[in-house]
């Protein structure tokens, strides 16, 4: 029995709907405080009747609002609790299970003046229920205990709940911007590349009518290849799995940089690609990581750097891998703080525990992307 599902589903299930969730805790209330009534009482004890065990039903049916009001239904417990004791007197409970119910509510839902309001009217009821019971420090002291164990116990699940929320939205505001840089990665990457085609076209087809048809081609086969990107990417902010929503795709990795450099060099760049070290198989979000950053260093070369050629490098090392990328365009523009595709790069790169630096290339000619990232070495990949 998957018991961590169940629960799931139980949580779930009490999320859609309290109220039921409250009139489940003041049944299994009810049923608790029935016990007294249906076992054998001690011979000289009072009988339990039917108008005293329909007046332990009052104390309990506040329970079902005991979030919309708390502090009312606290009001009323200690009432039909102080009218049961002075007017009928029937069998007593092993503990107070209203009272805590309560106080445990109000320790979780209210504001700080209803709790300190509940810790008054408790410091008053809890030594006059005492009194009118057994009068002994025993049974004051245990009292006591109980409701500041439920009042700690509340704060402790408010606590852990708001800890909760706030890691909640922490993780929905880092899958946003993961979202946003594998869009604008996308989108800026294939723009590009067809502004680029689009605007050879037209002295293509006047020159070399044949250049033309390819640009043509690579157009469409970069926006097909961006829309299927676009629809996997927007497949991933579906709640749940939709029958007919977005297939799951993987991440782009190491197996698709051939293709990439392809359809860059089809932009009429000249592209190089090395390798050196000892090549290895990278873990799949390492692998997705260094192709977006090639992804986006190729983009920027293209849209921003008037290059003739660009050199896509790695380096493996031991523990770490190195990817440069470097064009012979006209380099960094004074005043040019880097747009959101540089602070992606680095974003992409700290996620791994690694740096990105972009500026100048050698000699001050050209433009170099420098990124390094923390990868298994070759013995860890060989076992």
């Amino acid at each position: 029995m998957d018991v961590r599902g169940w629960w799931r589903r139980c949580r779930a299930l009490g999320a859609a709907n309290p109220l039921a969730v409250d009139i489940g805790l003041a049944l299994l209330v009810q049923a608790a405080m029935t016990m007294p009534f249906v076992v054998e009482r001690p011979p000289g004890a009072e009988p339990a009747t039917w108008p005293a065990y329909g007046l332990t039903t009052l104390t309990v049916i506040p329970l079902v609002w005991r979030r919309r009001a708390p502090l009312a239904v606290l009001l009323a417990i200690l009432a039909t609790s102080g009218l049961y004791r002075l007017a009928l007197d029937g069998p007593g409970q092993p503990l107070p299970y209203t009272g805590l119910v309560i106080v445990y509510t109000i320790a979780v839902l209210s504001p700080p003046w209803k709790r300190l309001a509940t810790g008054g009217l408790l410091l008053v009821a809890v030594p006059v229920s005492v009194w009118l019971n057994t009068r002994s420090a025993r049974e004051l002291t245990f009292s006591l205990f109980v409701f500041a164990a439920a009042y700690v116990l509340g704060r402790l699940t408010d606590a852990r709940q708001r800890a909760n929320r706030v890691e909640a939205e922490r993780a929905a505001a880092r899958e946003r911007a993961r979202i946003a840089r594998e869009m604008h990665d996308i989108l800026s990457h294939a723009v590009s590349l067809m502004i680029v085609q689009a605007e050879a076209g037209p002295v293509a087809v006047r020159t070399a009518p044949e250049r033309a048809e390819a640009a043509f081609d690579a157009i469409s086969e970069t926006g097909r290849d961006a829309m299927a990107q676009l629809r996997r990417m927007l497949g991933l902010l579906r709640e749940g799995d939709e029958p007919g929503g977005a297939p799951r795709e993987p991440q782009p990795g190491l197996a698709g940089l051939p293709e990439l450099l392809d359809r860059v060099r089809a932009s009429g760049l000249e592209v190089g690609y090395a390798a050196t070290g000892a090549v290895r198989p990278l873990p799949e979000a390492v692998g997705a990581t260094v192709f977006r950053i090639v992804q986006e260093a190729l983009t920027n070369t293209v849209r921003h750097a008037a290059a003739c050629t660009v050199s896509v490098h790695f380096t493996y090392g031991e523990g770490e891998m190195e990817i440069r990328v470097t064009d012979d365009g006209r380099g960094p523009r004074p005043g040019s703080g880097g747009g959101h595709g540089l602070v992606g790069l680095r974003e992409r790169a700290a996620a791994h525990g690694g740096t990105a630096v972009a500026g100048a290339g050698p000699d001050g000619r050209g433009f170099r992307v420098l990124v390094r990232i923390p990868v298994p070495s070759t013995a860890e990949v060989a076992r």
